[in-house]
């Protein structure tokens, strides 16, 4: 959350800046809401400094036999306790309705981020690989299609076992998408990250921390609860990123300034209902409810964060560059930042098999694999994340940032339709090769069950 310092310092920046993200909150009702809990704070201030002079005076005036004065005296220090009672319970309640207040207010963009309304207005910042294409089938099939007719991705058993949104990766499919992890991880190893392998289940306190909620509640998948239920800080949920583990590590702890910067890598499965986005991917595995993801997180000193920023995109680029995917990098204006970014870059990996509107001159479309996100103190304050900047000196928060590197299936989609052969097999990438058991082409399985001899596909 952004601080209260800051919201009572700069209300107009802050109201310009949730106008730009096209978040509607009512800001006057915070500004009020802090106002009126800074003056009963002050009050109560005052009734204590006055009934800490009152009791002094009890003592002395018994001292000196005035026992008349004495009993009014406490009299009077028993009515400003009650007084101050009350102003202290009023106090707390401002105070819970001022954090709630608090956490639905967005992350406030910085200065150069272009303002634009929604999706349409973000800015292609650069274009990489399209000089050097290889030579493509004369119709690239759709990675659905292609998957099925090499039996390496099953949607219909996917559906039977979990529901819609949940697929199967079989046999060379499934070896694809754990070569990509191997292949993602190594790449970061050599980028100075750190391993860590998360739990998938993690509380709300952490969904809280990153700021999945309260905005974000629907398109969690909660254990053992609705998610319509009233949220306790220890209920658990499948973790829609592992953003969420590994940024919430340290919470509520205070890193020493030799630490920094930390740079943690994490794989994991993903869940997400994607409760706002029905209808929008129905084939294939571009929008599923289950997906693997390599997270890279930092935490850094305040200073630092632009720069470290700018080197987070380079290292999530890097994986496909040595995939010899063309991709392109934009940075997203204010209406499409997200709630929690200051500033972010989407990096869109192409995809040539389905041609959409807004796909390159080349046909084919954008695939999201990543979003490189520079927070600043904003999750650290949720989540209590401070550093210390000298042993003597008072501690401060840091700076949080973090990028997919990168999103699995997405990079399966763009590998399954741009190193597509006429033939209907696929070459995989050179780097990959090594997690594959040494395989240079994907040629697929054959179909088994009575359903593949019903289709005519066996004798």
């Amino acid at each position: 959350m952004i601080s209260r310092q800051y919201l009572r310092e700069h209300p107009e920046e802050v109201r310009e800046g949730i106008e730009n993200k096209g978040v509607d909150v009512d800001l006057d009702r915070i500004l009020e809401l802090d106002e009126e809990w800074r003056d009963l704070k002050g009050r109560g201030d005052t009734l204590r400094h006055e009934r800490n002079e009152v009791s002094s005076e009890i003592g002395q005036l018994k001292q000196e036999g005035k026992e008349e004065e004495a009993r009014e005296a406490i009299e009077k220090s028993q009515d400003l306790k009650e007084e101050l009672q009350e102003i202290e319970e009023r106090a707390d309640e401002l105070e819970a309705e001022l954090h709630d207040a608090m956490l639905h207010l967005p992350q406030i963009p910085d200065d150069d981020v272009p303002v634009g309304a929604d999706e349409s207005e973000n800015v292609e910042r650069c274009r990489e690989g399209f000089d050097d294409l290889r030579e493509l089938p004369d119709e690239v099939i759709p990675h659905y299609d292609l998957g099925e007719d090499l039996d390496i991705l099953d949607f219909d058993r996917g559906a039977k076992v979990s529901g819609g949104g949940f697929y199967f990766a079989k046999g060379e499919g499934a070896m694809l998408e754990h070569a990509l992890i191997q292949f993602f991880l190594e790449v970061h190893r050599e980028q100075g990250y750190t391993d860590v392998f998360p739990p998938i289940p993690v509380n709300s306190k952490s969904m809280e921390g990153t700021g999945q909620f309260p905005k974000f509640v629907e398109d969690a998948y909660r254990v053992g609860d609705e998610n319509a239920d009233e949220i306790d800080d220890d209920d658990l949920w499948l973790l829609p990123t592992a953003e969420v583990p590994v940024t919430n590590m340290y919470r509520d702890e205070i890193l020493l300034d030799d630490d920094l910067p930390v740079k943690h890598q994490a794989y994991s499965p993903n869940f997400r209902r994607e409760a706002g986005e029905h209808g929008t991917e129905t084939r294939g595995i571009v929008r599923v409810h289950q997906f693997n993801k390599v997270e890279m997180v930092n935490f850094v000193r305040p200073e630092n964060s632009e720069e470290r920023f700018e080197h987070l995109v380079e290292e999530a680029e890097e994986v496909l560059k040595r995939l010899g995917l063309p991709y392109r990098i934009l940075e997203m204006c204010t209406g499409d930042l997200g709630f929690t970014q200051a500033k972010k870059y989407d990096i869109e990996v192409w995809a040539p098999g389905d041609d959409m509107a807004d796909g390159p001159e080349q046909g084919g479309r954008w695939l999201e694999v990543s979003s490189v996100s520079n927070f600043r103190d904003f999750q650290a304050r949720r989540a209590g994340l401070r550093f210390r900047p000298e042993r003597h000196e008072s501690a401060e928060y840091l700076h949080t940032l973090n990028g997919s590197g990168v999103a699995v299936p997405r990079v399966v989609v763009a590998i399954l339709e741009y190193y597509q052969n006429d033939d209907g097999t696929v070459d995989v990438p050179e780097p990959l090769q090594p997690y594959m058991g040494g395989r240079e082409v994907i040629e697929g399985g054959e179909k088994i069950g009575e359903s593949a001899v019903g289709a005519g596909e066996k004798e």
